[in-house]
């Protein structure tokens, strides 16, 4: 018998116990309801574990994997299509350029039917194909049948069927059938094979005993945190350069350390100040953890909502208009009155109130800055409420670090440069930058419709458009409302205008087709490479085409000398295009990929059909029937039969003689890790070849 004839391999799973790596996060149950009146009804319940989520009937095309549900059996007639309930989630994907539609918790999937012969018991047969996702891994797509009999009141049995569940008005009398996990359930297939199970292991496998045990590091899991409070901290930083704040710095600085007789008092009110103004910012995100806690997908709703985004675009474009002096942004001038009254109060509670005013009445200018975090933070994450607390923490602290510092060493106002245009000139830049961030919701608007108008190469286009003004106008050549006649083209300007010319030059990149995505600084602000001008699926993976047969790249590695990357994937996998699009695209990932290792992409959700001599059912015990019918499934269990693992993306570097190299990887991960985990890999096989 060939051993190339791998598709016994997956029948080791019959054998082999499943560890803990093997996730089964979805229980199912179904219940046949009657309806009366020779209606029926079966219905499949989905209990998620916290974290997880499958996807819906209604998923748009070229995204996941949309979940269907069959209904068959003797003595059954369908009536009408199958339908879903539970709480339907929207979230726009960054790597499908779509709307994913999907159910976390719990979901329902019910298909009306009635018997041929209402005399007569029926025998149900339910199926449900199905994908489970969380936000690093997708598992493969899992195929469950379940079988029932449906026995109508006076009808006679053929066979009894023991332990039933008690009658009601609204049942009828069945067993309850729910899955279990695979680990704890002995497996059997139900179809007979000439195939002798102990010709199947590949002995060389063995995921337990790697070659090398050269680690690959940890998941920075708060990463996002840290960068929104960086991005806050920097905001404050550019908000103080306004015309809003910047000269209040030496006159409020000074009010506390020469209008104090007590100059250390007077230092220490004024690092109280700056705490206060810490505190005042913090306080502002409090709202959105309220609304998160009432409505926890609100935050999700209103980043992938078509409207909204247009909504924010009209927005940024409001605050640039702004900031280029065309008008002003400004609270109501009565609550900067009653709060300047309040600082009259003396003491701690005058000094917050001194904050507050601050804050109050430089909003015209730290408005745009803040709306700018609040839409960033708003379509950017699922866990908006904290990256908002980060964010607005980094900008206070800016401003808290800043005045508590000239506090303890006045002196240095000194050392500040003087009020004057160059102000206005940091306003009116802030107002391109406003102009460039607008783009991206109605880019994101433009997605998640499906409309695809905006191009990636005319994102970028109307990107270069925004910068050569900005540029123009670093160098004088046109002027806004508020800036001097004659302007004075500082050394800074002069800079900064070349190093406008220089990001030019870096967007330019972006418009010529290349084998390699350009433009990695901007991953995740501009459109998906799939929506392109010059895309077309026929271009393979980043220019490379992988095998996506395990035997004919062990073929290839042998002859060329290479280690195996398998790449365990799926065409609705979405983590698997995040991992290619920003990861495996960085110039210091892709030639690995290219030059050092043979790769082997194998799709779990390949619907190709196998022969009819090769496909298969599996109990999965309690009724539950798992169907091995297409090459993804083939690749699933071959999967889980040889690395105990059933989650997508995950990497394994082989020998060409299938000894594992080290410890295996999954999941959506930084470049570094997955990096580490190339170069532990390729490094160890070409000293020990």
């Amino acid at each position: 018998m060939k051993f190339k004839n791998w598709f016994l391999l997956i029948l080791l799973f019959l054998a082999t116990g499943i560890n803990a790596q093997i996730k089964n996060p979805v229980k199912f149950k179904l219940t046949v309801n009657d309806l009366g009146n020779n209606q029926y009804e079966a219905v499949l319940n989905a209990t998620i574990e916290n974290g997880w989520h499958i996807y819906s009937k209604d998923l748009p095309e070229d995204t996941g994997i949309p979940t269907e549900y069959k209904v068959s059996g003797k003595n059954i007639e369908l009536v009408g299509k199958f339908t879903e309930t539970g709480k339907k989630h929207e979230e726009f994907s960054e790597a499908f350029g779509g709307t994913i539609v999907y159910y976390s918790n719990a979901a329902g999937f019910k298909q009306k039917f009635k018997l041929k012969d209402a005399a007569k018991p029926g025998e149900v047969v339910a199926e449900i194909m199905y994908q489970t996702c969380d936000d690093r891994v997708c598992l493969a797509p899992n195929t469950l049948e379940f079988n029932q009999k449906v026995t109508p009141k006076g009808a006679v049995e053929e066979t009894a069927v023991a332990e039933t569940a008690p009658e009601t008005k609204d049942s009828v009398a069945t067993t309850e059938t729910v899955t279990e996990n695979p680990s704890k359930t002995a497996i059997t297939v139900t179809e007979s094979s000439a195939l002798d199970p102990k010709q199947l292991k590949i002995q060389s496998i063995d995921i337990k005993n790697p070659l090398t045990d050269c680690g690959t590091g940890s998941s920075k899991i708060n990463e996002n945190y840290w960068t929104y409070l960086l991005l806050g901290f920097i905001g404050g930083l550019i908000a103080l350069l306004t015309p809003c704040v910047f000269p209040m710095i030496p006159l409020t600085v000074s009010f506390f350390t020469k209008g104090n007789k007590n100059k250390a008092k007077g230092k220490r009110d004024a690092l109280i100040y700056g705490f206060f103004i810490l505190l005042i910012f913090v306080l502002l995100s409090v709202p959105f953890h309220l609304i998160d806690g009432i409505a926890g997908n609100v935050f999700n709703e209103i980043s992938t909502n078509v409207w909204l985004n247009i909504a924010f675009f009209i927005i940024f474009i409001f605050f640039a208009g702004s900031f280029f002096g065309y008008y002003d942004i400004t609270l109501p001038s009565s609550i900067a009155n009653k709060s300047s009254k309040a600082e009259e109060a003396g003491g701690i509670i005058g000094i917050f109130f001194m904050a507050l005013t601050l804050v109050i009445v430089s909003f015209s200018c730290t408005g745009p800055i803040l709306g700018s975090l609040l839409g960033s933070a708003i379509t950017g994450s699922a866990n908006v409420p904290m990256l908002l607390t980060f964010a607005l923490a980094g900008f206070g602290l800016a401003w808290a670090v800043i005045f508590g510092l000239l506090a303890l060493f006045p002196q240095a106002l000194q050392s500040l440069p003087k009020s004057g245009g160059w102000m206005n000139t940091v306003k009116v830049v802030l107002g391109f930058v406003e102009l460039a961030l607008a783009l991206k919701f109605l880019s994101k608007a433009d997605l998640v419709s499906k409309t695809f108008f905006i191009k990636r190469e005319l994102f970028i286009a109307i990107w270069i458009v925004i910068a050569i003004g900005l540029v123009i106008y670093l160098f004088g050549l046109i002027r806004f409302p508020h800036d001097d006649k004659k302007p004075k083209i500082s050394l800074t300007r002069k800079i900064t205008g070349l190093l406008g010319i220089g990001f030019v030059i870096y967007l330019i990149q972006g418009m010529i087709p290349a084998e390699r995505p350009k433009l990695q600084l901007l991953s995740g602000i501009l459109p998906p490479l799939n929506v392109s001008y010059f895309h077309d699926e026929k271009d393979g993976i980043l220019g490379m085409h992988p095998e996506h047969d395990f035997f004919t790249a062990i073929d290839l590695a042998k002859k060329e000398g290479k280690p195996i990357l398998i790449d365990f994937t799926g065409y609705g996998c979405e983590n698997c295009r995040k991992m290619e699009e920003f990861v495996w695209s960085e110039p210091d990932i892709l030639p690995i990929l290219q030059n050092d290792v043979v790769l082997a992409s194998l799709y779990v959700d390949d619907k190709e059909e196998l022969p009819e001599n090769q496909k298969t059912k599996i109990d999965l015990g309690d009724g539950q029937m798992k169907k091995v019918k297409t090459i993804g499934d083939r690749w699933s269990l071959f999967q889980t039969a040889n690395f105990n693992n059933n989650s997508q993306p995950h990497y394994v570097l082989l020998t060409p003689d299938g000894k594992v190299i080290n410890t295996p990887v999954s999941g959506y991960m930084e470049k570094d890790k997955f990096k580490k985990f190339l170069e532990c890999g390729v490094s160890y096989f070409k000293k020990n070849k």
